[in-house]
């Protein structure tokens, strides 16, 4: 998919900030629209089905968190990377977003060529490691084969037992989304399994010494997510 593909709507009640979004993302090709507050961005975003929503999280009418749980909770939108505007810095404002749905996040104030890698870095990510893509997976010297439920670090096989294996493949399916503690509950222990809260700990400690610290991320009150280096 080249830039000009690529739908991105652009959320803000602050007209500088919109022009700032608009003027650097245009000039590397890609559709912008705009939208000042959350009521208006989920009618367009309907209306013209976005590749990526940069949203401020302070805005009148409807803020953006509430916009943003609006839209993931429209499976249409499942594919929509969102990423927030925030100019808040307290750790309790990145959790809120990640708990709303949220891809990532960028505090304020704005520097264009920051934004644009941002950007570029979600659209690759999502691009290049869709949960759509064929049985296998690839990240550096480490393989997962979805078909086979088999992974390998540099050739070597890694034995990992079914549910060990069933969540890096949810966490790898999307690099650097963050999975909340319940959805991750769900989709492999299901809505039917009842389970410590720790399980998914243990797992994830498992993981990390069989596989390497390097690829699990905790969000500290929210979940976990799975890290590859450019």
């Amino acid at each position: 998919m080249n830039n000009s593909d690529i739908k991105i709507l652009c959320v803000d009640d602050e007209p500088d900030i919109l022009e700032i979004l608009k003027y650097n993302l245009s000039n590397e090709g890609y559709q912008i629209s705009t939208a000042k507050d959350g009521k208006i961005a989920v009618k367009k975003a309907k209306e013209i089905k976005p590749n990526l929503i940069i949203m401020d999280i302070m805005m009148p009418n409807m803020d953006g968190i509430q916009t943003c749980e609006i839209l993931r909770s429209d499976e249409s939108f499942n594919d929509t990377l969102i990423m927030f505007l925030t100019a808040r810095g307290e750790d309790y404002s990145y959790v809120a977003a990640y708990e709303a749905g949220a891809d990532d996040y960028i505090t304020k104030p704005i520097k264009p060529k920051r934004i644009i890698s941002k950007v570029k870095g979600l659209l690759r990510r999502s691009k290049k490691y869709s949960e759509k893509e064929v049985g296998e997976i690839v990240f550096g010297d480490l393989k997962i084969n979805r078909e086979k439920y088999k992974v390998y670090k540099s050739d070597v096989s890694i034995s990992l037992p079914r549910k060990e294996f069933e969540l890096l493949d949810l966490l790898a399916s999307k690099p650097e989304k963050v999975f909340k503690r319940e959805k991750i509950m769900e989709k492999v222990w299901g809505e039917q399994v009842v389970v410590g809260d720790r399980t998914i700990d243990v797992h994830i400690r498992k993981l990390r010494k069989k596989i390497g610290d390097k690829y699990f991320k905790t969000v500290k009150g929210v979940g976990y997510k799975f890290i590859i280096e450019e």
